[in-house]
């Protein structure tokens, strides 16, 4: 586009979008015809002279989605705006990961869910009556050290109540500390039949953990932070379901994989639906490790996390 072509792309946009004017009126304004305002709007926006932002707090990226699936073979992904004003990313995320779940079809009669701040957001802005029937069933143990904690039933049965379904919790904490005592755990019937449960679900929900002190699991009392830099020491950058994993999605500590109760990640990874949810700069590294290893077939994100991963991909 030459510079006056391009000075009249301005003015056709100007008139537009800010007067408010329509194609026909542009055209008697400017003496060119419908047609030409119609193709100088098009060119606008392919030359960035016009860039059209949809600024709702639920609003997508679609461009982003696609070339997220693409590049790693999702099914699915959901990516939204970074909020500019007061509200938390974390929130935001955890309501597009309701949104999807609400709009997931056929819907799960069985999910598989872990446990976490994350997917506590997620349970809490679920609406009542997203489904009806579903059983939920945790995908890791999550009865907490710390009595302070107990968000793992909570979420389950959360997000169980508003599908006016119903809850199956797995009686067991997330790791042990002797591996007979998991074996043991495992092998009682009552917990036996809820991972077999959690093995069989139609879709699963879950977040992922940093390798920090931060940790829910350190917080929970489960790992000390000392055993936190000891996993990173051996190329943790965080964890799925109470599993902690490299940057190849592999556990860093087959010990501690041993020891913890619940779905392990081959189950994941062979899940024709896996809903992973993340957002942060703090999550980059294992949100990485996770849709590159396919533990993941869709993922819910901010465009944040969304623009990292494709860059360090490229």
């Amino acid at each position: 586009m030459n510079t006056e072509g391009e000075l009249l792309a301005v003015r056709v946009a100007e008139l537009y979008y800010d007067e408010n004017k329509t194609q026909d009126e542009i055209g008697g304004l400017l003496t060119i015809t419908r047609w030409k305002v119609g193709r100088l709007l098009a060119q606008a926006r392919e030359q960035g002279i016009v860039r059209i932002e949809i600024v709702h707090p639920r609003a997508r990226r679609l461009a982003v989605e696609r070339e997220l699936k693409e590049r790693f073979q999702l099914s699915d992904a959901v990516v939204v705006p970074v909020p500019t004003g007061s509200e938390d990313l974390r929130s935001r995320v955890a309501q597009a990961a309701a949104d999807y779940l609400t709009g997931l079809r056929p819907v799960p009669r069985t999910l598989g869910i872990s446990w976490g701040r994350t997917l506590s957001d997620v349970a809490e802005r679920l609406e009542t009556g997203w489904a009806t029937g579903v059983t939920v069933v945790q995908i890791n143990g999550g009865v907490s050290l710390n009595k302070r904690r107990g968000t793992a039933a909570n979420t389950a049965v959360t997000i169980a109540q508003k599908a006016h379904g119903q809850a199956t919790l797995l009686p067991s904490p997330a790791i042990l500390e002797r591996l007979e005592t998991k074996r043991a755990i495992e092998a009682d019937r009552t917990v036996a039949s809820v991972l077999e449960l959690a093995a069989g679900a139609s879709a699963y929900l879950y977040s992922a953990g940093v390798a920090d002190e931060s940790s829910v699991l350190v917080d929970s009392g489960y790992l000390t932070s000392s055993d936190v830099r000891e996993l990173v020491r051996k190329g943790a950058v965080g964890d799925v379901v109470g599993r902690y994993i490299d940057a190849n999605g592999n556990t860093v500590d087959p010990g501690l994989d041993e020891r913890t109760v619940g779905v392990g990640l081959d189950q994941l990874r062979a899940a024709k639906t896996a809903i992973f949810v993340v957002d942060g700069e703090a999550k980059y590294a294992v949100a990485r490790a996770i849709v590159t290893s396919g533990l993941c077939t869709v993922i819910v994100t901010d465009e944040g996390t969304a623009r990292a991963l494709l860059e360090e991909s490229t």
